[in-house]
């Protein structure tokens, strides 16, 4: 990437709109734009305008007048690449985006990257890595929480964790360091007795980061929501009715779906990745047999598995199938929601105070039992409350970091190993040079989040998966 370059890109989403943004951003950003711009009061050029400003005028292509435009103006380093940056916002029709984009490249710039406008102010140190990840997480939002989390990192919440720890431990390996150039001396530096104190906060700090890391994937990804049970128990059903759409074939033949579908909903701020499989049954069905063979591998990967069940089911089948399901799942990191569908098929109090009891919960292991009616939508509310409560939001309503970016999550995983070892180190007396080697590990995984230590391999599979123009 040359930074002396000056890059241009659409900045709006593809497509017709009220307005569009064409952005241009390095050194020649705002006399490139002077050739092709007619401001409508001719009292200075744009590269002579204060910075932060919007100019009212035309673009054109020599005497053909394209569009009406406005200019904002933004000077290095006080923009968002820190280089100079003109911003056009013309009409949204796609051939007039087009038009000023091919004036922008044939008067000297290049059309950017994905990503580059982001990179450029991470290499012009405008933000880190991780605010510029925040950057595409922010774009990418799909839920409240999401929003608010990418937002936090954006603004350096995470990276200011990141970069308190690093001082804290550059000083004290610093200090062993200098240790070890007076070796002969025999003299101590670094008091081992704080060292100790900070290695126990560091590794504190960082176990709580790394277990934030199933919330944040889960707010950044969706929440996966396995539902599952025999044929013919209403799952399908189910998935119509929190989606209130048609996704899925109904029909009173058992084994109608033979594959997974799936499909998202966000319900108060939180994206739930609703996943409806084949019903489990004997079969000889091969088609059949394959699709039941992916149910019992979703339940694996959901996070919340939705057991549904037929109302009019005896106490030992449901108990048979819950702890079938069970066994397939990981209890210590995996919800169970048992559902009792059908309930419009037989007699509501009876209902009421079977699944109610204390002895039924005892027999299924679960609090969380939810009679309904999926065809007639009755107590849907009763399982988004049930959903909601396998959430724990409390990490993001008390501000705290919670890490979403799976990059961050193994570098968090690799510097605390180091720290591990470093206090096991402290701890039978080791030498000071193996001691500073597991510090400088850590140190270098925690810059490996800012991109204090990055490679250029690292750096192009973060940006490639951005939008081009941000």
């Amino acid at each position: 990437m040359l930074l002396e370059d000056t890059i241009c890109a659409i900045s709006t989403a593809p497509g017709s709109g009220a307005i569009a943004v064409v952005r241009i951003a390095g050194p020649d950003a705002l006399t490139i734009v002077e050739k092709i711009f007619r401001p409508a009061t001719k009292n200075k050029k744009l590269s002579e305008q204060a910075p932060h400003t919007a100019h009212f005028g035309t673009i054109n292509n020599g005497t053909k007048e394209i569009d009406e435009v406005v200019v904002t103006i933004f000077k290095g380093p006080r923009s968002f690449t820190g280089d100079d940056i003109a911003e056009i916002s013309c009409h949204g029709a796609p051939i007039i985006q087009q038009e000023i984009l091919h004036l922008l490249t044939d008067n000297g710039a290049r059309l950017a990257r994905p990503g580059e406008f982001t990179q450029r102010a991470f290499l012009n140190g405008k933000m880190d890595l991780s605010q510029a990840e925040a950057v595409a997480d922010l774009i990418a939002s799909r839920s409240e929480s999401a929003r608010r989390v990418a937002l936090k990192q954006m603004k350096g919440g995470f990276s200011n964790e990141l970069i308190n720890l690093r001082s804290k431990l550059l000083e004290f390996t610093s200090l062993i360091e200098l240790e070890l150039d007076f070796s002969e001396e025999d003299v101590e530096f670094a008091d081992r007795v704080q060292l100790i104190a900070l290695v126990d906060e560091i590794d504190s700090v960082l176990s709580r980061l790394i277990n934030s890391f199933s919330l944040g994937n889960a707010i950044k990804n969706g929440i996966p929501v396995a539902i599952v049970g025999h044929t013919n128990a209403g799952k399908s059903t189910l998935l119509n009715a929190l989606l209130q759409e048609e996704r899925a074939i109904v029909s009173d033949i058992h084994g109608t779906t033979r594959d997974v579908i799936e499909d998202v909903m966000t319900i108060h701020g939180i994206t739930f990745r609703f996943i409806d499989t084949a019903g489990i049954r004997d079969t000889i069905d091969k088609v059949e047999s394959m699709g039941i063979a992916l149910t019992y591998n979703k339940i694996k990967q959901a996070s919340i598995v939705i057991l549904m069940m037929d109302a009019r089911d005896e106490d030992e089948k449901i108990h048979k199938a819950v702890s079938d399901v069970k066994k397939r799942m990981d209890n210590t990191h995996q919800q169970l929601i048992v559902v009792i569908n059908k309930t419009d098929l037989t007699d509501a109090q009876t209902i009421s105070k079977r699944f109610s009891e204390k002895s039924f919960k005892e027999l299924t292991g679960t609090d969380a039992i939810v009679p309904l009616s999926a065809k007639h939508h009755t107590n849907l509310d009763d399982l988004v409350d049930e959903l909601l409560k396998t959430v724990d939001l409390g990490a993001i309503d008390n501000d705290e970091v919670v890490v979403t970016n799976a990059r961050h999550y193994e570098a968090l995983k690799n510097a605390r190993n180091s720290i591990i070892r470093t206090r096991e180190g402290l701890g039978s007396g080791i030498s000071g040079d193996f001691i500073a080697q597991d510090i400088r590990e850590a140190l270098h995984y925690l810059g490996e989040i800012t991109g204090q230590i990055s490679t250029d391999e690292v750096l192009g599979n973060i940006f490639k998966n951005f939008c081009i123009g941000k």
